[in-house]
């Protein structure tokens, strides 16, 4: 399979695609603004503790305050309370952490955090007006305003790490054993401090040199970013992650991609400084992109990202599904739309339900949708179908990096599933609320607006002095008083003996509208 990273380096905007095969699978997209933050370290001020809640408000120099829960707090503000914790040998049980966004680690010692074993208060920790070193765990979504930690990672090519916990971790998919000891056995018998390091599933086979280059990297990168954390007031950032292209690159290129290939010449050299610094002895195909179309346009991206926008998404066979987002969660709904099948009912809505099922898994993906997601199947009536489309879910989100959990299939045909939510997926990070609507998705219908301006006629004329009624409205509306609905008005006329005059104004929101009185002599 043939898998690129296609670069649009902008001014103020950096978007990369993800391809297999010329499909876009992922998209990333980097804006200069706050929700491009994520793995950006400052130094916050406490600015209220929320005993309800667990939790603490911080502010780390934005518009909207930073929240911090108990949980991501309690390694480094309560030191004897971890002491305690590392004590207790009862606590026997493995955790996973994030590697990055992308890729999950699993640590082989106990749990690092301290909730778990012990019952300890927001404001027993944290102050108002205290000063904290905190890391973006996750930038804001909508009204939620950056979620932040005190968990420190950096991240490298072969491992992260964690200055402030002491464990060593090996990425989930390095499944062979004799490996994995040798990388514990290694880095073991080379760590010269007590803190934490995960190896990443690129660090398969590298040797004792690279290792230690990589930590010697990591450890003076915090060093600098402790050292700055003293000089710097409150509210400043301290250490500013890489951008989505090197971050890119690190990650995907060599393991997820084959190539890369960017439309700045600028970025271009800049990437390949990048490799020469980060990974010399790989070789990894570097392209600049000199065509005169847009590179997104020329990969057909730019027609596939404005598709995955779209709430229908039409199957081969002729069926759809629907992808509903709301607050709360993301439902999405299968149906058999213009496919009517060959043989009989019941192998029709299965055919649907599979076909649909690999379609579900790109649109995820795609979209980077998280949370959770409800999907409502056809309903089926065999058990045989019903394991068949369980097992077919299962295999489509197996591969998916981020991390999914999938409930059995309910009594209503319901698939419940949670994906752990690392960014914006890709319908906030491009749109934003209906202005015309304000988000709510639906408006009054023309005749709803034709009965309610009746009836507040009908409940003004007779308090009204004048002997004469002038409405505006918008032009749909008045078109509608002079056509269907114009015996609403003739009754009103009929009822009180006043003229009512309907004007249109093309400037009004069409469920806006004025009434007003006026005295004809």
């Amino acid at each position: 399979m043939l898998k690129e990273l296609v670069v649009n380096s902008a001014p103020h905007e950096t978007r990369v695609a993800l391809l297999e095969n010329g499909t876009i699978v992922e998209v990333f997209i980097e804006r200069e603004d706050e929700t491009s933050i994520a793995g950006n370290i400052y130094k916050g001020r406490v600015q209220r503790v929320l005993p309800g809640m667990q939790a603490a408000f911080v502010d780390i120099g934005f518009d909207q305050a930073a929240f911090i829960y108990v949980d991501d707090v309690l390694d480094t503000a309560s030191h004897k309370m971890y002491q305690k914790f590392e004590q207790d040998t009862d606590v026997e049980k493995d955790a996973e952490v994030d590697e990055n966004p992308m890729e999950n680690a699993e640590m082989e010692k106990d749990s690092w955090k301290p909730s778990m074993a012990m019952d300890c208060s927001i404001e027993d920790l944290l102050t108002e007006g205290q000063e904290i070193l905190v890391q973006v765990a996750k930038s804001s979504i909508g009204t939620k305003g950056p979620r932040i930690t005190t968990h420190i990672s950096l991240a490298g090519r072969y491992m992260v790490l964690m200055p402030t916990v002491d464990h060593i971790g090996i990425s989930k998919r390095i499944e062979d054993e004799t490996e994995r000891t040798r990388l514990k056995d290694l880095l073991l018998s080379i760590r010269k401090n007590k803190i934490g390091y995960i190896f990443r599933t690129q660090a398969q086979g590298i040797d004792q040199a690279t290792i230690e280059k990589e930590m010697n990297f990591l450890n003076n990168t915090w060093e600098d970013i402790l050292g700055r954390s003293k000089k710097l007031s409150a509210t400043s950032l301290v250490y500013k992650d890489l951008t989505v292209t090197f971050r890119a690159v690190r990650d995907l290129l060599a393991d997820e991609a084959d190539k890369l290939i960017i439309d700045s010449k600028s970025e271009y050299e800049n990437v390949r400084n990048f490799l020469k610094r980060l990974m010399p002895d790989v070789n990894l195909s570097v392209e600049l992109y000199q065509g005169r179309e847009s590179i997104f346009d020329a990969y057909n991206i730019e027609a596939d990202v404005a598709r995955a926008l779209k709430k229908k998404v039409w199957l081969k066979s002729g069926g759809y599904i629907i992808i509903e987002q709301t607050e709360a969660l993301v439902a999405i709904d299968v149906n058999t739309g213009r496919y009517v099948g060959k043989h009989n009912f019941d192998e029709t809505i299965l055919k649907t339900n599979l076909e649909a099922i690999k379609e579900i898994a790109y649109q995820i993906r795609l979209r980077n949708i998280g949370g959770i997601i409800i999907i409502d199947f056809i309903d089926m009536k065999k058990e045989s179908h019903k394991e068949k489309v369980m097992s077919r879910i299962n295999g489509a989100m197996k591969n998916d990096k981020s991390q999914t959990n999938i409930l059995p299939l309910t009594e209503l045909g319901l698939v419940q599933m949670t994906r752990k939510r690392t960014r914006r997926n890709l319908t906030r990070t491009l749109c934003e609320p209906c202005f015309y609507c304000n988000g709510n998705g639906h408006l009054l219908s023309g005749k709803s607006i034709c009965h309610k301006i009746f009836r507040d006629l009908a409940s003004e004329a007779g308090d009204i002095m004048g002997n004469r009624f002038t409405v505006r409205v918008h032009p749909e509306i008045a078109q509608l008083f002079h056509g269907s609905e114009k015996h609403l008005i003739a009754s009103l006329e009929k009822q009180f003996s006043k003229p009512i005059a309907i004007y249109p104004e093309p400037h009004y929101h069409i469920e806006e509208y004025h009434i007003f009185e006026s005295l004809v002599k």
